[in-house]
């Protein structure tokens, strides 16, 4: 199936008022990951100025990063190059891009969040399991490029769960780690208030006492932060070491875009688990009298109000990353369930 229903018994969509017209006008569409069930998701507008969503399979698919009129996709073992094949103007079955899985690499299960592109090209990855930033490689599964100076060695313990990359200047600048730790799954006794933030470039810690950061991204000369244990969006006052919160959102964050001055944030639903048991977020959720949601939330950073919101229901309870697909009305993707991809051929001149 390529295109999800909108409205049925498993699966459903609400959205704001004004969101499809604010995303027409700004010519904007949006990129969405769910490793819950496995689908990269696309959203822009149809010729009415509806809501267009676009879904492909791919297991686990977490980190989504923009590139040179494409992005890039995590999945379970493999990270995969996603190409527009359509010229400017030229549109395919009413969709002006036409994402294809034009390159793929083999990782193995490194439990791969956060991706960044250098200014040289080269991807740079968050490699959860062994705990380090690393870059793909020709001939083994990845070739390292950084690690917490706290860990002693790489190994596939997923020892402090460092989920979260910001760049800079095309370089990998800022990441989140949910606790400091060097043992097996040490993290995990960390996750209300023993969150960080570090400069890749220093080995610096520029903000601590966080609860399980996500996100965390460099834009407008500041750095933003998802602190996803109490369901606030906010920036690291560089100056104090410490997380300003902006706008608290109703659900587990996970996934930050910006656009021409707003913020686009993921939610998440609440999974029935230990690692999301007693977290502030659910005080905060009961405090105000609401339920975690899954979706997106569109934030005015003059002044931190949602202005526009989309919502799923049923299927979809989880969300891991959002992308900004600037210029793009409505984009579709081939993926490898069906044979499409096998009749998408096209010569380089």
């Amino acid at each position: 199936m390529s295109a999800l229903p909108l409205s049925s018994d498993k699966f459903a969509i609400d959205v704001s008022r004004q969101l499809t017209s604010w995303m027409h006008d700004e010519k904007l569409s949006f990129g969405l990951s769910t490793y819950q069930i496995g689908k990269l998701m696309l959203l822009g507008c149809n010729s009415a100025k509806g809501l267009s969503v676009f879904e492909r399979t791919f297991g686990r698919c977490m980190g989504l990063v923009a590139s040179d009129d494409g992005f890039y996709l995590s999945s379970l073992y493999q990270i995969w190059r996603f190409q527009n094949s359509l010229p400017e103007g030229q549109k395919h079955q009413g969709y002006d891009k036409l994402y294809v899985p034009q390159y793929g690499s083999v990782t193995g299960d490194l439990d791969v969040h956060d991706l960044g592109v250098m200014a040289d090209g080269r991807l740079v990855f968050v490699n959860t399991l062994f705990g380090c930033l690393a870059t793909l490689s020709d001939t083994h599964s990845f070739k390292p490029y950084w690690r917490p100076p706290f860990l002693s060695r790489l190994a596939a313990e997923d020892r402090c769960h460092l989920n979260g990359l910001a760049m800079v200047d095309g370089a990998p600048a800022f990441v989140s780690i949910v606790g400091v730790s060097d043992v097996l799954d040490g993290w995990r006794g960390h996750r209300v208030g023993g969150g960080i933030i570090m400069d890749v470039r220093t080995n610096e810690i520029v903000a601590n006492g966080l609860s399980m950061p996500h996100s965390p991204r460099w834009y407008n000369d500041r750095l933003w932060v998802l602190n996803s244990g109490t369901g606030e969006f906010g920036y690291i006052d560089q100056d104090r070491k410490r997380f300003e919160p902006v706008t608290f959102c109703p659900g587990y964050l996970r996934g930050l875009a910006f656009h021409n001055g707003y913020a686009i944030v993921g939610l998440s639903k609440l999974r029935n688990s230990k690692t999301f048991s007693d977290l502030p977020l659910e005080k905060a959720l009961a405090d105000k009298g609401v339920e975690a949601r899954c979706g997106v939330q569109v934030i005015d950073l003059r002044n931190g109000d949602i202005v526009h919101w989309l919502t799923f229901e049923g299927l979809i309870e989880e969300l891991y990353d959002v992308i900004a697909l600037p210029n793009v009305q409505r984009p579709m993707a081939l993926g490898f369930v069906s044979d499409e991809i096998r009749r998408m051929i096209s010569i380089e001149e």
